[in-house]
């Protein structure tokens, strides 16, 4: 039976070269501890995923901001539309009243537009006239080729340019739309007036500047 002193542990049997710490187990490396450099490499996999979607969002914006110039576009174009048909539906309505208009402006001239008829007419005026329609052409107007039909042609010694000497038949407009002309007789000066009228005015210029001379001059000498 062997004894075992005291005071002595038994310890167990070390390589000869070894040391006491490499006798002793490592502790092993804590859960979810990262390796050195994987920070960087994380942020830079985020800025990476945030310019992308910085990028994307551009895009976006700028596809949103195309479709909405594009929509403007598509309501102004179709604005103009209904407004080009409104325009031609009324022109084409106010056309056809146009014979009924002339009607009614020969009875008035005749004194034919009495009693019930009368309030009938101006109400068809009044309507066609909150409709846009307007009539124009008038005696003594300069004859202008865009506005006016000339029917008969004379010529005349008191105009001094083709004019509208007679209204036929009166032209209507719709804003700046005419929808038929003013029907007139025009009248140009007679051939030569103009000669002889210029030939008076340089008389009667001449005339003048001599009798201005005689005025600075003290007049014509008494005798």
């Amino acid at each position: 039976m062997t004894e075992e002193t005291p005071g002595f542990e038994e310890k167990p049997d070390v390589p000869s070269g070894a040391t006491s710490d490499d006798a002793e187990p490592k502790a092993a490396p804590e859960e979810g501890a990262a390796p050195a450099g994987d920070g960087t490499a994380e942020n830079a996999g985020l800025v990476a995923q945030l310019d992308q979607v910085r990028t994307a969002l551009g895009e976006r914006t700028a596809d949103l901001q195309r479709l909405q110039a594009e929509y403007q576009n598509y309501r102004r174009r179709v604005e103009r539309d209904r407004a080009a048909v409104k325009e031609i539906a009324v022109a084409n309505l106010l056309t056809e009243l146009l014979p009924v208009l002339d009607d009614i402006g020969r009875a008035r001239e005749h004194g034919e537009l009495v009693g019930g008829f009368k309030s009938v007419a101006e109400s068809l005026e009044t309507v066609a006239a909150k409709m846009g329609l307007q009539q124009f052409g008038k005696e003594g107007e300069p004859f202008d080729p865009t506005i006016h039909e000339a029917l008969m042609h004379s010529y005349a010694p008191d105009v001094t340019e083709t004019t509208c000497v007679a209204i036929l038949q009166p032209g209507y407009r719709i804003g700046e739309r005419t929808i038929r002309p003013a029907r007139v007789a025009v009248a140009e000066p007679q051939p030569g007036a103009q000669t002889v009228k210029a030939d008076q005015a340089e008389d009667a210029a001449e005339e003048s500047t001599a009798a201005d001379g005689d005025k600075e001059n003290g007049g014509p000498d008494e005798g």
